[in-house]
């Protein structure tokens, strides 16, 4: 995608979209879907698309990410694409979807700083972790439901541990229950934490609007920092995916995503 600074451009994905602006060096990536802000294969892809190309643009200083309407932040992973993996090809395609949205924030030579204004669910919590700030309301409430549903939270793993620490993470997947947003932020998934959405609004605004006025070579000597070490998670995120991929298609986790499907 090309697109000028002040301008902006909407890519539809199957029932749902990916927005991007650019005004005044920020970059706004707003994904939406009717399912809870669910994530399928087509909205990950544009997903991780967008985030690279912001990252390469000339014109952008900063990267926020969000999610539509006034619900969840983000449902996870999509179950109506889950449902309908036929074979490991296919389910570690899907998986790896996960894997290329996470890359492409991490390697993003800019700050991607990420606003959740509501619950987020499985591998939304794999996507907060990726950014490099996140700001969140009291009510964003997060949870690994992966174990639920007869997987694991392989792919958003390793990005969840790096944010919150190995023991953090693992009470996250061993009890895949709702922790609050006061945990998340104890923990470091969330940086800064709003009563009502305009604080923090502004606040994302304000943050954004400074970096974008800071020096850029600074703020990608920093992304390298922060993110040094992961330079073999290509090959890694892939095994995970691999491992889902394979998983996803066993009679225990078809059945369990079945119950889930049928609340």
């Amino acid at each position: 995608m090309t697109i000028n600074a002040t301008d902006s451009a909407s890519v539809p994905v199957i029932d749902g979209y990916v927005d991007v602006h650019i005004s005044d060096g920020i970059a706004r990536i707003t994904f939406q879907h009717p399912k809870g802000n669910s994530l399928p294969g087509s909205l990950l892809r544009q997903l991780a698309a967008d985030v690279t190309a912001m990252g390469a643009h000339p014109d952008v200083r900063v990267i926020v990410l969000q999610s539509g309407g006034s619900g969840p932040f983000c449902a996870g992973a999509s179950f109506d694409e889950l449902t309908s993996i036929a074979n490991i090809a296919q389910g570690q395609e899907f998986f790896s979807g996960f894997s290329g949205v996470i890359l492409a924030m991490i390697r993003a030579p800019k700050f991607v700083i990420t606003r959740v204004h509501g619950k987020a669910a499985g591998g939304a919590v794999g996507l907060i972790a990726a950014s490099d700030f996140s700001m969140a309301l009291h009510t964003a409430s997060a949870k690994l439901s992966e174990l639920a549903i007869g997987i694991g939270p392989f792919v958003v793993g390793p990005v969840i541990e790096r944010k919150i620490g190995l023991a953090a993470f693992s009470a996250m997947a061993v009890d895949a229950d709702w922790r609050d947003a006061a945990w998340g932020e104890r923990h470091g998934l969330y940086a800064r934490l709003f009563d009502d959405a305009t604080a923090m609004d502004h606040a994302v605004d304000a943050l954004a609007t400074t970096l974008a006025a800071s020096n850029p070579e600074a703020m990608a000597q920093l992304k390298q920092v922060f993110w040094a070490g992961t330079e073999h998670w290509d090959e890694l995120l892939a095994d995970r995916a691999r491992m889902s991929g394979t998983m996803v298609l066993s009679e225990f986790t078809r059945n369990a995503i079945a119950g889930f499907r049928a609340r």
